[in-house]
C-alpha cells in the first residue's frame, strides 16, 4: 500500500510539476510579448495611436501670378466666394437646398451633383454647393444664415486673365484635377487630391504649373474616433507660388490679337531678331481662358471642339503648314552654299520641263532671266526648280534643319509641333521609296512634304537678317523677379555676302514695284520692312477647273490655300520679325502681309529707342 501511495504521489508531484512549467513557459512568452510591445516597439505604437488622434490637413497655395515685360497682370488671383453645406447639420438637406436657391441660383446639375456626394463623405465633411459668388450672392446668404442650417460661406481664390481671349493661347487656363491626370504621376502632389484644386492644363500655366501652385501649407488637428476635428494643434502657413514674367508686350499682344481677327481663321507671332524674345503670339478665334476656371458648360464645350476654325488649337505652336514660297529663301541660301554664285541667271518661259514633267510658274507668262535676288522678290518658281535641280534634296534639307526647321525649339509652351524637312533618307526610312526628282522641285518652292509651324518660319526669318545666330524663341523673361539668363546663340557661320544677297531680295519683295508684297509695304519712312509671302497649297486645282474658269477663291472655305507672310523690321538695322499665317486666305501678299505690315509698324512706334530717333533725339 504504502509503495503504491508513494508512486501516486510521486506521479502527482511530476505532473504538477509539468503543468506549472508550463505555465510558467505561457506566461514568459506573454510577458515577454507584452515588454516588445511596450518597450521595443513602443515608437511605433505611438505613431499609430498618433495617426489615429491627429489630423494633417493640406491648405493649397495661391497660385503665382503671370505678368509681362512690364509687369502688366496676364494671370492672377481674384476673390472667389463659395457655398457650402454640412449634411448632419441640417435635418433635411433637400428642403436647405431648396431655401438657399431662393437666395443664390443652384443649377439643376449643382444641385444632382450635392446630392450625389451625400452618402460618399463622412456626415459633417462640407460639400460645395456653388462658387463663383458675387458679393451680394454671398451677402443674402450671411443675412440668412439662420434659416438655412448647414450652409456656410468662404471666402477662396479664382483664377482670372485680365486679357481675356488675347492671351488664351500663350498663358493657358486651369481646371480641376481629373483622375486620369493623378494616375499619370509616379509620385502626385498630395495637394492634387484636394476637392476642388486646380492645375494649369495649357500654355505656361501647365508648362510652369509646379513652380506656379507654390508649397501647401499643413494644419495639424486633433479628431476624435470619427474623425471630426476637435481643435487645431499645430500649422505650418502655405507658401504662395512663384510670379513669372514673361517676354510678351500686353499692348503689342491686345493689337496683334485684333489684327489677325480680321480672318476667320488666323496665326501671327512677333519676336526680336537677336534675343528670341517673344512679343506676341496669337492664334485665332480663341476663347475665354475663365470659363475653364469656373467649369465650362457642355455645349460650349462641344462649340468649341466641333468648330472648323480651332478655337483650341495655338496655331503658332502646333500648326503645320507647307511654308510655300517663304521657302524660297532657304534654296537660295543652299544654293549659294553649293558654290553657285547669287548673280548667276536662269531663264523663266513660265514653266519647267523635268523630263516629260511641266512644272508651272506662278506666273504664266514667265519672269525672263532671273538672278537670285530678283527670283527671290519675284518669286520666280523656275529659277528654284532649275537650282534645286543641280543641287539636289540634300543640300536644301541641310540648310533647312540649320535655319530652325523641322525639329522642336524647345519653346516654353506644350503641344510644340514638329514640323518636316523631307529628304532621300526620310523617304526610304517612312516610305520604303526612292526619292524622284520630281520631288527636289516641289520641296524647293515650300511644296510637297515639307512643313513648318508659324514659330519655326519667325525663327528662320530671326536667323536669316540677325547675321546668322542660332537664335531660337524665348518667352520666360524673369522667375520670381530672378532674370533669365541671356542664352548665347551660336554662330551658324553663314556667309555674310548670302545673308546680304536674301536679305536685298526679301527687301526688294515689298519695296520694289515688281515685288509680290509692294501692295503692303510700309510707306513711313524709317519704318521700312522686307518681307516674304508665300501660298500653301490646300487642294489642286485641275486643268479641267481651269478651264472652267475657277480659281482658288471660288473653292470653299477649307479647300483655299493657306496664306503666309514672314516678315522684318526695319530694314537697315532688323530687331523685329514676323510670321503670318491665315488659314485659306487664299493669297499671303493679299491676306497675310497686310496683317505682318500692321504687327510690325506697331512694334516700332512702341519702340521708346526708334521714337527718339524718329524725333531726332540722341
Amino acid at each position: 500500500m504504502i509503495n503504491r501511495d508513494t508512486e501516486r504521489y510521486h506521479a502527482f508531484t511530476r505532473r504538477a510539476l509539468l503543468l506549472g512549467a508550463g505555465k510558467l513557459a505561457l506566461f514568459s512568452v506573454l510577458a515577454g510579448r507584452l515588454v516588445w510591445l511596450q518597450v521595443v516597439e513602443q515608437e511605433k505604437f505611438q505613431t499609430l495611436s498618433d495617426k489615429n488622434r491627429i489630423s494633417l490637413r493640406l491648405v493649397p497655395a495661391g497660385r503665382g501670378e503671370i505678368v509681362d515685360r512690364f509687369g502688366v497682370p496676364l494671370a492672377i488671383n481674384t476673390r472667389n466666394f463659395r457655398a457650402f453645406i454640412v449634411p448632419e447639420q441640417t435635418q433635411d438637406i433637400e428642403k436647405t437646398l431648396d431655401r438657399l436657391s431662393k437666395h443664390i441660383p443652384i443649377p439643376p446639375e449643382d444641385r444632382a451633383a450635392v446630392l450625389g456626394e451625400v452618402g460618399q463623405h463622412r456626415p459633417f465633411t462640407p460639400l460645395l454647393v456653388r462658387e463663383n459668388l458675387t458679393w451680394d450672392d454671398m451677402a443674402r446668404v450671411e443675412v440668412h444664415i439662420p434659416d438655412l442650417p448647414g450652409v456656410s460661406v468662404e471666402e477662396g481664390e479664382m483664377r482670372s486673365y485680365p486679357l481675356g481671349a488675347a492671351t488664351a493661347h500663350i498663358v493657358g487656363y486651369v481646371g480641376r484635377v481629373s483622375q486620369a491626370e493623378i494616375d499619370a504621376v509616379n509620385k502626385p502632389d498630395p495637394v492634387m487630391t484636394i476637392p476642388g484644386f486646380r492645375i494649369g492644363k495649357s500654355g505656361v500655366e501647365k508648362q510652369y504649373d509646379e513652380i506656379l501652385r507654390g508649397q501647401a501649407g499643413k494644419v495639424q488637428a486633433e479628431v476624435n474616433v470619427v474623425g471630426r476635428e476637435i481643435r487645431e494643434i499645430n500649422s505650418l502657413p502655405a507658401v504662395k507660388g512663384t510670379r513669372l514674367s514673361l517676354t510678351l508686350d500686353a499692348d503689342l499682344q491686345s493689337q496683334c490679337q485684333d489684327f489677325i481677327a480680321r480672318e476667320k481663321s488666323a496665326s501671327a507671332i512677333l519676336m526680336d531678331a537677336h534675343t528670341g524674345e517673344v512679343y506676341a503670339l496669337c492664334s485665332h478665334p480663341a476663347f475665354d481662358p475663365e470659363i475653364f476656371s469656373k467649369g465650362i458648360p457642355a455645349d460650349l464645350w462641344e462649340e468649341l471642339l466641333s468648330s472648323d476654325a480651332h478655337p483650341l488649337t495655338n496655331k503658332i505652336v502646333s500648326g503645320q503648314y507647307p511654308p510655300g514660297s517663304t521657302f524660297k529663301m532657304v534654296t537660295a541660301l543652299a544654293v549659294m552654299k553649293a558654290g553657285i554664285s547669287p548673280q548667276a541667271t536662269v531663264y523663266c518661259p513660265g514653266h519647267y520641263m523635268l523630263g516629260r514633267g511641266k512644272f508651272h510658274c506662278w506666273k504664266g507668262g514667265g519672269h525672263g532671266w532671273m538672278d537670285a535676288v530678283q527670283a527671290i522678290s519675284q518669286s520666280c518658281d523656275v529659277y528654284f526648280y532649275e537650282m534645286a535641280n543641280r543641287i539636289g534634296v540634300d543640300a536644301i534639307a541641310d540648310m533647312a534643319r540649320e535655319l530652325g526647321l523641322g525639329s522642336r525649339l524647345g519653346f516654353d509652351i506644350p503641344g510644340e509641333g514638329t514640323g518636316l524637312v523631307p529628304d532621300k533618307d526620310w523617304k526610304r526610312r517612312r516610305r520604303n521609296a526612292i526619292w524622284n526628282p520630281g520631288e527636289t522641285l516641289n520641296t524647293s518652292i515650300g511644296q510637297g512634304d515639307v512643313l513648318a509651324t508659324p514659330l519655326q518660319l519667325a525663327t528662320m526669318t530671326a536667323r536669316l537678317v540677325n547675321g546668322g545666330k542660332a537664335v531660337k524663341p524665348v518667352l520666360v523673361r524673369a522667375i520670381d523677379r530672378i532674370p533669365v539668363r541671356e542664352n548665347v546663340w551660336p554662330d551658324l557661320k553663314l556667309h555674310p555676302a548670302h545673308l546680304r544677297s536674301v536679305r536685298r531680295g526679301m527687301e526688294a519683295v515689298v519695296n520694289e514695284r515688281r515685288g509680290t508684297g509692294y501692295g503692303a509695304r510700309i510707306q513711313e519712312e524709317g519704318f521700312e520692312m522686307g518681307g516674304k509671302s508665300g501660298t500653301a497649297q490646300v487642294r489642286r486645282i485641275t486643268d479641267a477647273m481651269r478651264a472652267q474658269g475657277i480659281k482658288n477663291e471660288d473653292l470653299p472655305w477649307k479647300f483655299r490655300h493657306h496664306a503666309l507672310f514672314v516678315a522684318y523690321a526695319p530694314i537697315h538695322q532688323p530687331k523685329y520679325v514676323t510670321a503670318v499665317v491665315v488659314e485659306h486666305g487664299v493669297g499671303g501678299s493679299k491676306a497675310a502681309a497686310p496683317i505682318a505690315r500692321d504687327i510690325l509698324l506697331a512694334a516700332q512706334k512702341r519702340d521708346p529707342r526708334k521714337n527718339r530717333h524718329q524725333n531726332g533725339e540722341e
